[in-house]
């Protein structure tokens, strides 16, 4: 019987990953919060799961069915430009305040995902080895 760690782990994995990128672009845009003209970024889950989901190919039986090539692909995974609440005069709209909230929100999650993880390779640890 062959073990399924992508069912075993219940996406967990996969949140830990989509919340160490947005920690970079989070991080990327605290760093960059004086740089003339450098506008916030983000990753939402919504972007990158339609970015996924443009990947996919739809099988279409008729030939009236709509085809979905070239819809909702993005080249930079997921990526969004965040809307300024009050952009600078020098053209730079990170709200450091913002940044700063969404960046400890991040980590919470992360840390969440990471416990949920651990409790799933602590339960099949102890089944492998009946401790």
């Amino acid at each position: 019987m062959a073990i399924s760690f992508a069912s075993a782990f219940a996406g967990h994995d996969k949140t830990l990953e989509f919340r160490s990128a947005r920690a970079a672009v989070l991080a990327n845009n605290i760093a960059n919060a004086d740089t003339p003209n450098f506008k916030a970024r983000d990753i939402t889950f919504d972007s990158l799961l339609s970015n996924e989901s443009s990947k996919l190919q739809l099988a279409g039986s008729n030939a009236r069915h709509m085809s979905a090539e070239g819809s909702l692909s993005e080249s930079d995974g997921g990526l969004l430009f965040r809307n300024a609440s009050q952009p600078a005069l020098d053209g730079n709209n990170v709200d450091m305040q913002r940044e700063q909230a969404e960046y400890a929100q991040n980590s919470l999650q992360f840390d969440t995902s990471f416990m949920f993880l651990d409790r799933k390779i602590s339960g099949m640890r102890k089944a492998l080895t009946g401790n």
